[in-house]
C-alpha cells in the first residue's frame, strides 16, 4: 500500500496539491528526478510532468545526484538539502537517492504540457482573473493621474 501526495508547479508560479492511492501510485515507483510522467496516471488527461524532486516519510529531502533508493550522508557544499550558515565550509547531511520508492512520501512534479483539465479548483482560478483585472484597473486610474498632473503642470507654466 503505497501513497504518494504529488506538489504540482506550475509555469506561473502556482502550485497545486494531489494524492494519489495504491493502484495510480504503483507507476512512479522506481522512476527518477528528471523523468516524464504522462498525466493519465494520475488522472489529468493531456498533462506531461517533470519529476523535479520530493522527500522521503522522515523529511529527507531527494537529491538528484545521489543514486539508488536510500538515505545517503554527503559532503555538501550547496544545492538540494543544506542551509548554509558559513561560507567556505562543507556540511555532512543525509539525503535520499533520486530514485522514488516505498518510503518516498511527497513528489515534486513540474508542468512541461498543459492540458485542458484545470489543476486547480475554478473558484481559485477565479481569484486569479479578479486580482488581474484589479491590478489593471489600478494602472489605468495610476495613468490618468499622471496624465492630470501633467496638464496641470502645462497649465501653471502657460
Amino acid at each position: 500500500m503505497v501513497d504518494f501526495k504529488l506538489v504540482i508547479s506550475t509555469k506561473n508560479g502556482r502550485s497545486y496539491q494531489r494524492e494519489v492511492k495504491d493502484p495510480n501510485s504503483r507507476k512512479f515507483l522506481g522512476l527518477r528526478i528528471g523523468d516524464a510522467v504522462k498525466g493519465e496516471s494520475i488522472d489529468l488527461t493531456g498533462y506531461e510532468f517533470l519529476i523535479s524532486g520530493g522527500s522521503d516519510h522522515c523529511g529527507f529531502p531527494m537529491r538528484r545526484d545521489v543514486t539508488g533508493t536510500g538515505r545517503k550522508k554527503i559532503l555538501i557544499t550547496k544545492g538540494v538539502g543544506l542551509k548554509k550558515t558559513k561560507r567556505g565550509i562543507r556540511y555532512r547531511m543525509a539525503v535520499c537517492g533520486n530514485t522514488i520508492h516505498s518510503k518516498i512520501s511527497q513528489i515534486n512534479l513540474k508542468v512541461i504540457k498543459e492540458g485542458k483539465e484545470r489543476l486547480g479548483p475554478e473558484e481559485e482560478q477565479k481569484e486569479v482573473e479578479k486580482e488581474k483585472e484589479g491590478k489593471k484597473k489600478e494602472k489605468v486610474k495610476k495613468k490618468k493621474k499622471e496624465k492630470e498632473a501633467e496638464e496641470v503642470k502645462k497649465e501653471e507654466k502657460e
